[in-house]
């Protein structure tokens, strides 16, 4: 993957090392103690299928290469969408007018870098497959939903796919690339009673080859599944409200992790003294029962890639250790200023935006309860399943999230679904009161966006059954 990427840019732009090299002496020309190019080529293409119908089926191209000067906590950033020596100069040139420092380049060599893994050899990306097939599976999705109930009466589903080349030269010497293909299918259903409507919502993929659709998670599979949580919600009840016992589901209510505990685990936030988890590593954050990773090396997970946005090697990296904060989500710049290893985690959105520290997959390792014996401890809670939306202030760890598929907890069992509940707490203090952690750990089903300073990357989640004690949860019934 690594090979082909270097090939693609080199044949393609005609390219040569020397040229390479020169670009980071005039980036370096002001002063600064590290320049990088970052090249990048990318394919996107979508189409939907709306009221049984195809009603929209786009593909873009986009192109172009971001130049970045770092001079102590100063970056200097441009970028152009013309991938020819003059441009991608003059980029430099601006760059290193914004980072300039006192001390000038030296002579700079570079040289191809191997990957250290190789974590989605995909033959046939879907990038690569014809309209026709992409149509035929949404119309699965959409004839199997309409089978589920005759109550519902909307289906949307959606195909989208990227191919992305991407190269990075450093002026530390190192060029590396990769080739990164990426696929979701998506599928929402409206089911109405007698004007009450509801919405279910599944989807999923990562960095696959078409057959996964076929052999692994079909359209089927999600269709079913939004059409499900979509029927269940039109016998929903008013959520209660108030402090209580609340079980988190295995896989996508990893989010509220993601976002309540994950961002404020960023190196930047914490190098500005602005997390909640600023100068605590060393120190207990959460329950003992608790261990939180960020691993990117998970062959053809959604979040997972070869190297990150600044060449750097991906890595498993632990966050939380039995309750114990360990380290933080690095780049190179916070990593430097802080003397940190670096972890693999600088990302990016495009070459028109410069890296910070992402998380990839973020999870919470299994723990040693069953599932059952979680839900038989509850007097009375919630379980929630499903989340939708949600918020959260990095400095106090303080969050919002609405569950949008939930039960109640009553006597030990699993009863009515709720609608309208939203969990409410810190996060810090929510990892605390983890009582019991269960056995059955999973990740999403490939799906999840990440959100950061104008930013979106592509993201994957985790969890086991969790149960948390003294949750606070919003509701309508009092």
């Amino acid at each position: 993957m690594q090979t082909d990427a270097i090939r693609f840019f080199f044949e393609r732009y005609a390219l040569t090392f020397r040229e390479l090299e020169q670009l980071l002496a005039v980036a370096l020309a002001r002063g600064g103690d590290y320049a990088d190019l970052y090249f990048e080529y990318r394919t996107t293409n979508s189409v939907g299928v709306e009221e049984q119908i195809v009603k929209s089926a786009t593909k873009a191209i986009s192109q172009g290469v971001g130049v970045r000067v770092i001079t102590g906590e100063k970056t200097g950033y441009a970028y152009t969408d013309e991938i020819e020596f003059q441009a991608i100069k003059r980029a430099a040139e601006t760059a290193s007018h914004i980072a300039n420092s006192a001390t000038g380049a030296t002579n700079l060599e570079v040289n191809a870098t191997p990957n250290s893994h190789n974590l989605y050899a995909v033959a046939t990306p879907m990038s690569e497959v014809e309209l026709a097939r992409k149509i035929a599976l949404i119309h699965r999705s959409d004839q199997a939903a309409r089978r589920y109930d005759k109550r519902i009466r909307e289906v949307q589903a959606s195909i989208a796919d990227e191919f992305k080349y991407v190269m990075i030269v450093s002026s530390d010497g190192r060029l590396t690339g990769d080739v990164q293909p990426l696929a979701r299918l998506s599928v929402s259903c409206i089911a109405d009673d007698d004007g009450n409507l509801q919405v279910g919502r599944a989807g999923g993929g990562g960095r696959i080859d078409v057959n996964f659709f076929d052999e692994e998670l079909t359209p089927e599979y999600f269709a079913e599944e939004a059409a499900r949580q979509a029927i269940i919600q039109l016998d929903a009840i008013d959520a209660p409200a108030g402090a209580m016992e609340v079980v988190l589901g295995p896989g996508w209510p990893g989010i509220l992790l993601h976002e309540a505990v994950g961002h404020g685990l960023e190196a930047d936030f914490n190098r500005r003294q602005t997390s909640a988890f600023s100068g605590m590593i060393g120190e207990r954050v959460a329950s003992e029962l608790c261990t939180v990773v960020d691993d990117g090396t998970i062959p053809n997970r959604r979040g997972s890639l070869n190297i990150d946005d600044e060449g750097e090697p991906t890595s498993k990296t632990v966050l939380i250790e039995n309750g114990i904060l360990r380290g933080y989500i690095n780049d190179r710049l916070n990593s430097g200023l802080m003397q940190t290893p670096r972890t693999g985690n600088g990302r990016r959105q495009s070459y028109k935006h410069m890296p910070m520290p992402r998380m990839t997959n973020t999870f919470m390792l299994a723990g040693n309860d069953s599932k059952e014996d979680i839900l038989r401890s509850v007097k009375y809670g919630l379980y929630a399943v499903q989340f939708g939306g949600g918020q959260v202030d990095i400095t106090s760890g303080e969050f919002a999230f609405s569950a949008s598929e939930a039960y109640l907890i009553e006597d030990g069992k699993i009863t009515a679904p709720v609608k309208g509940a939203t969990l409410r707490g810190s996060g810090p203090e929510s990892l605390k009161n983890v009582v019991a952690v269960g056995h059955d750990l999973e990740l999403d089903q490939g799906v999840g966006i990440c959100g950061k300073d104008g930013q979106s990357v592509p993201v994957g989640v985790g969890l086991p059954t969790i149960k948390i004690n003294n949750m606070t949860v919003g509701g309508t019934k009092k």
